[in-house]
């Protein structure tokens, strides 16, 4: 640790807290995580082994191996092509993991973008397992996740992917930033509609589900993300699908018009 400078706190979960940080002898700008240790816990906390494990199998351009103003279109759209490669890389490994914990860190020196903070991972495979609903920074987390589902897969990357896309293109302006779990699925209805029983069948079947308002789509989110241009948009709204069901998958996103001008990892 002494070979790096602490700059500034850039964000606290659960497990940890990330500062901004700069390497003394190259002068390199990095993020260092460290992981929170309570007094009566005896060693190191399951939580950050399962990290650590994790980030030692992962080995990719895009992920972490270890606020910089807005971003221009050729930025927005190449970060989240990395992005993008990088959870699909992660879903073509058989049977490898879901629901990082969406810490990105972005170099505008030469537009790298890593997945970072696995805290909250978990490998899924054969046969289904049931998972905890307390995943996933609630700013990111979907609908039906919220709604309490336990069986779930890399749609919930997807919606997070989306969060991250329109929080890209507004300069750092989270989409959904909720106060609790009510907040948070008034807040998504509001701008996507409130999903009805035809669109979304299985969702009052969910644990936690309850009747909300039956709030209007938003009919166009040039409004709500004025830089993406329309095949962004079209994109988002891909990545944005209530019913997990209907999300478009990492692959298919990286096929998307949008994407035309960037190169694909």
């Amino acid at each position: 640790m002494q070979k790096y400078e602490k700059l500034e706190k850039i964000g606290e979960g659960t497990y940890g807290t990330v500062f901004k940080a700069k390497n003394r002898e190259t002068h390199e700008i990095v993020a260092l995580k460290r992981v929170r240790l309570d007094d009566d816990d005896e060693g190191v906390p399951s939580s950050a082994l399962r990290e650590i494990c994790l980030l030692k199998e992962l080995k990719h351009k895009n992920i972490v191996r270890q606020g910089q103003g807005a971003l221009d279109g050729a930025e927005v759209g190449s970060g989240h092509v990395a992005l993008l490669g990088a959870v699909s890389w992660r879903v073509a490994r058989s049977a490898w993991l879901i629901r990082c914990g969406w810490f990105i860190s972005f170099s505008r020196q030469n537009g790298e973008l890593k997945l970072a903070d696995f805290g909250l991972a978990r490998a899924f495979g054969i046969p289904v397992r049931c998972y905890s609903a307390e995943v996933v920074t609630l700013w990111y987390r979907p609908p039906d996740v919220l709604f309490g589902a336990k069986l779930y897969s890399t749609s919930i990357d997807m919606w997070s992917a989306g969060c991250i896309f329109a929080e890209l293109a507004n300069a750092g302006r989270p989409l959904f930033p909720g106060n609790d779990v009510d907040d948070q699925l008034k807040r998504i209805f509001r701008l996507l509609g409130t999903p009805t029983e035809e669109q979304w069948p299985a969702m009052t079947k969910l644990p936690d589900y309850k009747p909300y308002p039956m709030y209007p789509a938003t009919t166009s989110l040039l409004n709500v993300v004025p830089k993406l241009n329309a095949t962004g948009r079209d994109l988002l709204q891909n990545l944005l699908k209530c019913n997990p069901v209907q999300r478009i998958s990492a692959e298919e996103a990286l096929q998307h018009s949008y994407f035309t001008d960037f190169c694909l990892p």
